[in-house]
């Protein structure tokens, strides 16, 4: 039996939508002279809210893979933006920090990601948003759910 959602190429939707949304913020960063990729921006937002957080644990909060995130952080290191600092009790680890220089870059793309955040949210509303969240939580949970 076939259900409803077998016609529906719903993760095709997705998958465009997010790069149409990469690209668009790419672009606008390009323009505005700030020397970042998106991947690089993902990053430095993340270890800015969980200053200190580890590599391990930064690729699992980004969903990326470890190695991926280990060359983003030398990239991000080689710019002066972050900061590699060994781990107390564990010389194998390294916990990753922002310098003054990754903060400004932070503090100077912010406005360009928000804009980017307003453009894609246009007329939609706080209840759009809601139930927007409510299906793509539960998009994730089926497939959490089944690993």
């Amino acid at each position: 039996m076939t259900h409803h959602s077998d016609q529906r190429a719903y993760f095709f939707k997705i998958d465009t939508t997010i790069k149409k949304i990469r690209s668009s913020l790419q672009k606008m960063l390009n323009e505005s002279g700030i020397d970042l990729t998106v991947d690089q921006w993902v990053l430095i937002d993340h270890i800015s809210r969980d200053e200190g957080i580890s590599q391990n644990a930064l690729a699992e909060v980004t969903y990326k893979d470890p190695p991926t995130v280990t060359r983003i952080i030398d990239l991000l290191e080689k710019k002066g933006f972050v900061e590699r600092r060994m781990a107390a009790g564990d010389r194998r680890k390294f916990n990753i920090h922002m310098t003054k220089k990754g903060l400004q870059i932070r503090d100077e793309a912010f406005p360009v990601v928000a804009e980017i955040r307003r453009k894609g949210w246009g007329e939609l509303n706080e209840a759009d948003y809601q139930q927007f969240v409510r299906i793509m939580d539960s998009i994730y949970a089926n497939f959490s759910n089944s690993e």
